[in-house]
């Protein structure tokens, strides 16, 4: 399939070829939900704690005597029972990362590209470079462009300058080539790759 090339100028410089097998699939929303449901595993701190019965710290002293009180019997105040006593079933600090085949997880990645552009919010750019990082230069390319919530993907590397002006506008990221998923890509509104990463995002999912 082909597409505009277009510059930061917001001029058109000619056509590229996308590969069908990466940018032309019939998107699947299960394979992009297992691969999102991964990738937010993953990114889980996992460090969430509370104190069970034996960690709370209170007298072992029996409470009051076994029988007499006409109340029920109890021996230990660190019983979920009461108040400040230990939790039952507590959560403990865990990983919740899961395995996922590297083949799936390289389908999802050709399989949210090939969503962007068959909904036709992908762009691609000729190059993501500037001669000085200046904000409002970009902002005001963005804005004639008609980027919103967009994600900009380079090659090998991203350009500092640019990376450096796209910093403080909301809603723009920017990530080089080996930095694509599936979560970054389906979460913003528009796509838009890069030459270079075209050809990066080839060499790596072929």
């Amino acid at each position: 399939m082909k597409a505009d090339l277009i510059t930061l100028e917001a001029g058109k410089s000619g056509e590229v070829e996308l590969p069908d097998e990466i940018f032309g699939l019939e998107p699947r929303a299960d394979i992009l939900h297992r691969v999102v449901r991964w990738q937010r595993a993953k990114a889980q701190a996992g460090t969430h704690k509370a104190k069970n019965r034996t960690e709370v710290s209170y007298s072992t002293k029996k409470i009051y005597r076994q029988k007499g009180t006409g109340g029920a019997r109890h021996g230990s105040r660190k019983a979920p029972i009461f108040r400040h006593g230990g939790k039952y079933k507590v959560p403990v600090p865990r990983s919740h990362a899961h395995d996922l085949p590297k083949k799936v997880r390289v389908l999802g990645l050709k399989h949210a590209l090939s969503a962007k552009a068959a909904e036709g919010n992908l762009m691609v750019l000729e190059a993501a470079a500037m001669a000085e990082a200046r904000t409002a230069l970009l902002a005001k390319t963005a804005r004639n462009l008609g980027w919103k919530r967009v994600l900009i993907i380079d090659g090998a590397e991203v350009d500092a300058n640019f990376a450096r002006a796209a910093r403080n506008l909301e809603g723009i990221d920017v990530l080089p080539s080996i930095g694509a998923n599936v979560y970054d890509i389906l979460r913003r509104d528009q796509l838009v790759i890069t030459r270079a990463g075209i050809e990066a995002l080839e060499a790596r999912l072929k």
